[in-house]
């Protein structure tokens, strides 16, 4: 049963007179409950102020341990952008290089950071993913070298270290090529990703690594080893890493796709405004990062969020044609990639 009722007054004249304080007080009041309510609707419309906003869930898979190309990610969903735009994205960690790939496939994960080469070799295989945001806007690959080798074509006549990926071959042969030197002429050492240890037991006078990863950690470990990036050694600024979704996906359902763009876009615009929170995001969802490792990738990497992009994730066709070519040229495809076919959504442009 509900509180007793009252009658209303049938007319104003019956109605209880206030005094002149109490009017305003009573005015002020209605004024300040106005005003807070068109701020709860100003934050509804937003999609801010940490209001809990139903969207549709998405698992989205790394391409590898959390490192600090990811942070803009890790951003997006620790200060709910990807709600706020209408999905809720689940972060997570892969066992192997080739799980996102496979969970995507098996439709266990809805997006993928996928390296670009494996999204080219996927969609030779007759893998229809697609590429829908640029996670960087240059190549993070490279060749790391002791520091008695002044230029890549010193490598010729010594050992370099490759992981075995198809992609590693075509960057060591890339850059060396690109000083003038002979690939051939070199040799290569399946090392597996051990370029580091590799690099300072003297196993190896060069490796192909990711320079904003094991570049990085290199250079901490011992100050004086030279890193020969692909794209400054004959490569063009191709998208190291794509947020890829399945074709079925970009077609069925678009508006997660745009949804889950913007949310992490907007993290990327945050981790370039302030890099030191950031990677706070990061720390306080993954266990085990090392904060000044973190911190010394992020100053690293944060340039290449960027590059010549006009707006962060842009996905830009000529410089996929660009890397289309190169990719064919050194073998890690047997023919350029469809830029058309491999790339759809909001952030293709050009």
């Amino acid at each position: 049963m509900g509180p007793p009722q009252t009658e209303a007054p049938r007319c104003a004249r019956c109605a209880p007179k206030l005094t002149p304080r109490v009017g305003r007080v009573v005015r002020r009041l209605l004024a300040l409950l106005a005003a807070l309510s068109l701020a709860l609707l100003a934050g509804c419309a937003a999609g801010g102020g940490g209001i809990d906003r139903p969207g549709v869930r998405a698992t989205l898979v790394l391409d590898f341990a959390p490192n600090a190309v990811h942070a803009g990610i890790f951003t997006a969903v620790a200060r709910d952008y990807d709600s706020a735009e209408g999905v809720n994205l689940r972060i997570r960690e892969p066992s192997s290089s080739s799980e996102g790939l496979a969970l995507l496939l098996a439709g266990r994960a809805q997006f993928a950071v996928l390296d670009i080469h494996d999204l080219a070799l996927a969609r030779e295989k007759g893998r229809d993913v697609v590429g829908v945001l640029a996670l960087v806007q240059r190549p993070l690959a490279a060749v790391l070298a002791a520091p008695g080798v002044r230029r890549p074509a010193d490598l010729e006549g010594e050992r370099a270290g490759v992981t075995g990926l198809p992609s590693d071959r075509a960057v060591l042969r890339s850059v060396v090529a690109g000083d003038g030197g002979d690939p051939g002429r070199v040799e290569n050492v399946t090392i597996g990703f051990n370029a580091v240890a590799s690099l300072l037991g003297g196993k190896v006078a060069g490796a192909t690594a990711f320079w904003n990863v094991e570049g990085v950690a290199l250079e901490r470990r011992r100050p004086g080893f030279r890193t020969f990036k692909v794209d400054e050694f004959g490569a063009p600024a191709y998208p190291e890493l794509v947020l890829a979704v399945t074709r079925r996906t970009l077609v069925e359902e678009p508006s997660v796709v745009r949804a889950a763009v913007a949310g992490i876009a907007r993290g990327y615009d945050f981790t370039l405004d302030d890099p030191e929170s950031s990677a706070q995001d990061l720390l306080g969802r993954s266990r085990g990062v090392d904060p000044a490792l973190l911190q010394a990738q992020l100053d690293a990497v944060s340039p290449a969020f960027m590059g010549e992009a006009r707006r962060y994730g842009e996905l830009d066709r000529r410089r996929l044609r660009a890397w289309a070519a190169w990719e064919a040229r050194f073998g890690i495809t047997k023919r350029p990639p469809d830029v058309a076919r491999a790339f759809g959504g909001p952030a293709v442009t050009g």
